[in-house]
């Protein structure tokens, strides 16, 4: 997985300049449209965004200083401002508090990138950390709205160049084992890359060993994140190849978050 900020941090000035491309010119009907995330409209999905940045936010002022990050009880007065925001609000203000937040992480010197440190969401993070749980959420939701409007759209690349190597960790805690021990060879395109999915009790996703050997699910690298990000339904899935491989029963181990 790619250790240094910078490439995390470009990636996400990418998705900011694509989510403000797809939507700063809808309307008020637009806006209400439903999001791929079925349950949020658009303009909800950009309050989402808009909120988070805020939060993290929150939280490179605690990592810069070396404190402790607000706590959860400090989020929900977050989002209820949010939600009471009007959906012409929600959209405008999300790219605005976005921006601040991009703009936030591209202006730390060398110094800084070195100095952060927090630990939240149960995990030790640094700058690279930070960018890299941010990148997840924007690209993704990014998508959510674009697709909506284009459903030829897809993760922007690279986002999901940087994305795939990080799918290892995110497996465990997105997947929902259904009972039924699997394991699925899979290599994925642009970027290529080998794993093993083991499917039981729990789920991991590992580096594959013997790259030789044919995969039994392969697809490209962008198709595999929406995938573990529960977004690979049949409408939006691309050529795979898949040999004793039941695509749908994958889809019910990531139903997505």
């Amino acid at each position: 997985m790619e250790t240094r900020p910078d490439p995390w941090i470009q990636a996400l000035r990418h998705s900011h300049e694509t989510l403000r491309a797809v939507a700063e010119p809808l309307d008020a009907d637009q806006l209400e449209r439903s999001s791929y995330a079925s349950q949020w409209s658009i303009a909800q999905v950009l309050s989402h965004l808009g909120s988070q940045a805020e939060i993290f936010s929150l939280l490179l002022d605690a990592g810069l200083a070396r404190q402790d990050p607000p706590g959860q009880d400090a989020f929900p007065r977050i989002w209820a401002a949010w939600n009471a925001k009007s959906p012409a609000d929600q959209a405008t203000d999300a790219l605005h508090a976005d921006q601040a937040m991009t703009a936030r992480l591209e202006s730390l010197d060398g110094a800084q990138r070195e100095q952060l440190r927090l630990h939240a969401f149960g995990t030790d993070l640094d700058t690279t950390g930070l960018a890299r749980l941010r990148l997840g959420e924007h690209a993704i939701h990014t998508w959510d709205i674009a697709v909506a409007l284009d459903p030829e759209a897809t993760v922007a690349p690279d986002a999901v160049a940087l994305l795939v190597d990080t799918l290892g960790q995110l497996t465990a805690w997105a997947a929902r084992p259904r009972g039924r021990q699997r394991r699925v060879r899979v290599s994925t395109s642009s970027p290529v890359r080998h794993y093993m999915l083991d499917i039981g009790e729990t789920v991991t996703l590992m580096p594959a060993k013997g790259n030789g050997v044919r995969p039994e699910l392969a697809l490209p690298a962008e198709a595999f994140v929406r995938l573990v990000y529960g977004r690979l339904d049949p409408a939006h899935t691309p050529p795979v190849e898949a040999t004793r491989v039941d695509l749908d029963e994958l889809r019910r181990v990531f139903p997505g978050f």
